[in-house]
């Protein structure tokens, strides 16, 4: 019975935000500093799924400059917990099958993100120039999954390197976000389904490597990035089996 209410809520919930979003956006459409925007909305809904979620942002990291975000891809579930740690102005790059999906996909075009064909290697190679273009002439972040997707508990899968190829040609930091297991955690008829942490970490200087080395650059940060994300699932644990779920003070 749970699961059903908290299906419908769900439901009535994203419709709502995204005919307000597409009426909203229509008056500055594509302005990307609206993905943070409605990424934090749709991130409210942690609650319904008896979720509690802490983010974790670095010092300084409203000084960050233009960026490439990298965070990995478990789950529908991160467009709870990762989106609720989006900074503005950050796009997205997804593909161009979302654009079909009633109501959210019009909502993820007008925001500003990114669409790409990964069907058609030609037109994804020529995206990765798209998006050093939007980069440059912008001056906007953008925020990728280098697993290319979703995990769904097999761990952090291999990295593909056009997130790095991007960050090179472009001149720009990644920034790693970290999200804590959700894989087999999230019960729809259980009441609480624990915690889970969110933490961005610091800019990785990219101009020690050259345009051939992103996949040097893309080990380098999975390796980061495995590392935070097994001390945050040991904290998760030990923090449920204590019972101290509540959150602690978020930077």
């Amino acid at each position: 019975m749970l699961s059903i209410v908290r299906f419908i809520i769900v439901i009535i919930y994203c419709i709502l935000v995204s005919i307000f979003g597409c009426i909203y956006c229509l008056f500055s459409p594509r302005n990307p500093r609206h993905v943070a925007t409605f990424g934090h909305l749709f991130g409210r809904m942690a609650p319904v799924f008896g979720l509690k979620v802490e983010t974790r942002l670095p010092e300084g990291y409203e000084n960050h400059p233009t960026a490439i975000y990298i965070c990995n891809h478990q789950n529908n579930f991160d467009m709870v917990t990762a989106a609720s740690i989006v900074q503005p102005p950050t796009v997205t790059v997804g593909k161009k099958s979302l654009l079909w999906i009633p109501f959210f996909g019009q909502i993820y075009w007008l925001t500003g993100n990114m669409l790409i064909d990964r069907d058609n290697r030609a037109k994804a190679l020529s995206t990765i120039s798209q998006v050093v273009a939007q980069i440059q002439k912008r001056k906007i972040s953008v925020w990728m999954f280098p697993e290319g997707t979703r995990s769904r508990g097999r761990g952090l899968l291999p990295f593909k390197t056009g997130a790095f190829h991007a960050a090179i040609a472009a001149g720009v930091p990644i920034i790693p976000v970290c999200v804590s297991n959700t894989s087999n955690k999230i019960k729809l008829n259980r009441w609480n389904n624990g915690l889970v942490i969110v933490e961005m970490l610091d800019p990785i200087d990219i101009s020690d490597y050259g345009k051939d080395q992103a996949r040097k650059l893309a080990t380098h940060c999975r390796d980061i990035m495995r590392e935070k994300i097994a001390e945050l699932d040991k904290e998760v644990a030990e923090r449920e089996a204590s019972g101290r779920v509540e959150k602690k003070q978020a930077s």
